[in-house]
């Protein structure tokens, strides 16, 4: 795992070494830089050593220099394509260095080798002999890639931070993107909060062709959903003994490196189903969790009854009201580019507990969003329902009437999903998930920036997702929104910056492409079954952890954050930025929630990021 950031045209090699002496946080084991004078090319690497410690320094070239690769991510089936590649006459100057079999295969297949990868990676790679640029980002965009690209130069980096240490790089804030911030609590790509710069979608390629600087985008792989045609005698068995096996297969490769590697475990059964299989292979291997001293939030129980039954040595510390400013403070001034997911806090300091005693965390990112095993899956019919019979004026009298009701900031609190859910009953079901789940609805974000947006323009990415011609019912397409831009743009970006802040390596099982690929088969009415969020993964892992763990009721990794604002742990300057926000509406709205009278806690969390960004401030 590493940072990566290099250009052509504009820039010399001091600007190079100033953007990745930004990244220094991602690769604190070393540094690399590969400059093309004749091109202009510039390249810069900073480097985590995970596998192959001697011979795995980055930039990398081709024994016959013609191509040059800087790459931040892990190939689980490197020995697989090393072998391949050997037997069709490539040699190889490293040991079992993975950053070595993107070069002889991007020279042997050229972009038909990202279909052949199993594994997260971003990557620029520079061809001498075309004079050309060919980019890459993993199918879910575990790994993050923003670019800018003008006529006259073309910048990279792993951090937007890097990427505007570059001169020709405009710094402008892009509107839209801000009010697409406080309607789903991200950026969704290829936006970025810079109205020039853009982020690599998930599952794309980019080329640049020099010296024209003409570019091309394509996508080379997306989340199709294909449910199998016939249905076993005993599903839950013969589906599970292969989602067992398949995970099984992942977690192994998960565990190869040249470092040590740990778990996070919260104690719910995505992390103790990876913890368990880990340990199968690895018996001393360490897990790692956070606990809060407010108890809807605090999971520490289950985690060390999960540690207990998985037999790991397990480590935890406690997120305590006493440590949370600071804490806030320092992650929010290397967080990049904001993401209001206020979990990245505890993430962020799991992350940094597990750098104590390990370099490579695996985590249980994907299981939710392939299983259906969020609270919306459940959520769609009796939406419809209600629908069908409280449409229009009887709906704004109902959720006028819900919005009486006593706030509570409890974690995922009745009250709260009360109002969240009629709140998204105002749109139609298109945007449905994303007024459930943001900061703020259209008509609020209208009032925070002076003119109320198209709903269909602000939630286009969630409309399109929601759409997907692969998607039958409901239930498929909610997945499809979950899987194609809140696991993309929100649960990957949150556990990549939360680790790398910290010099962790985090790996995400459930997201392994053979995995997911079988996953992607099996029926919705298998994965959300009589009410039962991810039915054939619970019914799969039954006899492999307890049952106490498989039917506990889904918690999430939330934080207090609305009783901070609530009590002034958090406050908001009176002047601020951007200035295309309406301050004295948000302040209004702080003191509303203070009263008593709302539950503002992501708004207010998203406007407290801004105001705390290292790229405004």
């Amino acid at each position: 795992m590493c940072g990566i950031a290099g250009f052509t045209g504009d820039g010399d090699s001091a600007v190079l070494h100033r953007m990745i002496d930004v990244l220094a946080h991602r690769g604190p084991d070393g540094e690399g830089t590969w400059i093309d004078q004749h091109s202009r090319v510039l390249f810069g690497h900073r480097r985590l050593s995970i596998v192959d410690l001697a011979d795995g320094t980055q930039p990398m070239t081709t024994l016959d220099e013609h191509l040059v690769v800087t790459f931040n991510g892990e190939i689980y089936n490197h020995p697989e394509l090393r072998t391949q590649l050997e037997s069709l006459g490539h040699r190889f100057k490293t040991d079992h260095s993975d950053t070595e079999v993107l070069l002889y295969g991007y020279r042997e297949w050229g972009p038909g080798l990202l279909k052949k990868l199993n594994g997260m990676w971003s990557f620029a790679l520079f061809d001498r002999r075309k004079n050309e640029l060919f980019l890459s980002r993993d199918r879910f965009g575990k790994k993050p890639l923003f670019y800018y690209l003008d006529d006259r130069s073309f910048a990279f980096a792993s951090e937007l931070n890097a990427l505007c240490l570059h001169p020709s790089v405009p710094k402008d804030v892009d509107p839209e993107a801000l009010q697409k911030f406080f309607a789903y609590g991200f950026i969704p790509a290829p936006r970025t909060l810079l109205s020039r710069v853009k982020k690599l979608p998930a599952g794309h390629w980019m080329r640049v062709h020099l010296p024209e600087m003409r570019s091309e985008i394509r996508q080379f792989w997306e989340f199709e959903l294909d449910p199998f045609e016939t249905i076993p005698e005993n599903p839950e068995r013969a589906w599970g003994e292969e989602l067992v096996q398949r995970l099984d297969e992942a977690v192994r490769c998960r565990l190869q490196a040249d470092v040590p590697v740990g778990v996070f475990l919260s104690g719910g059964i995505d992390s103790t189903t990876i913890a368990t299989l880990a340990a199968r292979h690895h018996p001393s291997i360490e897990t790692f969790s956070i606990g809060f001293e407010q108890k809807s939030f605090d999971e520490r129980e289950f985690a060390r009854f999960a540690a207990e039954t998985a037999k790991t040595r397990h480590l935890e510390e406690v997120f305590s009201p006493e440590r949370f400013l600071q804490w806030a403070l320092a992650t929010a001034g290397k967080m990049d580019e904001v993401m209001g997911d206020s979990s990245i806090l505890p993430t962020a300091l799991v992350s940094k507990l597990a750098r104590q005693h390990v370099t490579v965390a695996l985590s249980g990112d994907g299981s939710d969003e392939l299983f259906a095993g969020y609270d919306p899956f459940r959520a769609l019919q009796p939406a419809r329902l209600y629908t069908a019979m409280a449409a229009g004026k009887i709906n704004r009298v109902v959720r006028s009437l819900a919005e009486r009701l006593p706030v509570s900031h409890a974690n995922l609190s009745l009250d709260f999903k009360l109002k969240r859910m009629l709140r998204g009953l105002s749109y139609p079901e298109q945007c449905w998930l994303p007024a459930w789940m943001g900061p703020l609805d259209p008509q609020e974000i209208g009032e925070l920036f002076g003119s109320k947006p198209d709903p269909e323009e602000l939630y286009a990415e969630a409309i399109s997702a929601w759409n997907h011609p692969s998607a039958e019912n409901d239930v498929d397409r909610t997945m499809q929104f979950y899987v194609r831009l809140y696991l993309q743009d929100d649960i990957l970006v949150k556990t990549d910056r939360a680790s790398m802040m910290h010099g962790l390596e985090a790996r995400s099982p459930f997201l392994d492409i053979n995995f997911v690929d079988f996953v992607r088969r099996i029926p919705a009415a298998y994965k959300l079954r009589g009410g039962i969020t991810k039915y054939i993964l619970k019914e799969a892992m039954r006899g492999l952890i307890p049952d106490r763990i498989i039917d506990r009721a889904k918690k999430g990794f939330g934080i207090p954050i609305g009783t901070w604002f609530k009590h002034g742990d958090l406050t908001l300057n009176s002047f601020a930025v951007p200035k295309e926000l309406h301050w004295p509406w948000i302040n209004r709205r702080l003191a509303e929630h203070r009263a008593g009278r709302r539950d503002d806690r992501g708004m207010l969390w998203c406007a407290w990021l801004l105001q705390n960004s290292s790229l405004l401030n």
